[in-house]
């Protein structure tokens, strides 16, 4: 029996701990142009950006590692996956008022279809997958 071919294309980027998280925000809508998101898709394209903000920032002040940026589209799902050094899973916690930050879980976990974290051999992958609006 023939499989299903699937088609996909996909862009990944190395962000060093230095890097600003805008540069990881600004590499990301050049790719979402490119799917032409921003026009079609532009609620969705924040949700994205904000995604990636909120992952690279963990891997950069948690884990205090690099981030390894993949993003691919298979034409039913935009999948946002950061790898950093640390073992630790990240949680969604409940926002408060009484302490700073420790809202990103909770944002990605509202705003992305689906998410999830994955051990691998050397840290963790986190990934996130966005379907985009149905057209009318």
């Amino acid at each position: 029996m023939d499989q299903p071919l699937v088609r996909a294309v996909g862009w990944a980027r190395s962000l060093p701990l230095d890097t600003d998280v805008k540069a990881a925000r600004d590499w990301t809508r050049a790719h979402l142009r490119a799917l032409s998101w921003t026009g079609t898709a532009p609620q969705t394209v924040d949700d994205v950006l904000l995604t990636v903000s909120e992952l690279v920032t963990n891997a950069h002040v948690h884990a205090r590692s690099s981030a390894q940026l993949v993003m691919t589209w298979d034409e039913s799902c935009l999948h946002i996956a950061v790898h950093d050094a640390s073992t630790a899973f990240p949680t969604v916690r409940e926002p408060s008022i009484e302490r700073d930050g420790g809202r990103g879980m909770f944002l990605i976990d509202a705003l992305a279809d689906h998410w999830e974290a994955r051990s691998c051999p050397e840290g963790k992958m986190v990934m996130a997958c966005f379907r985009p609006p149905a057209a009318d």
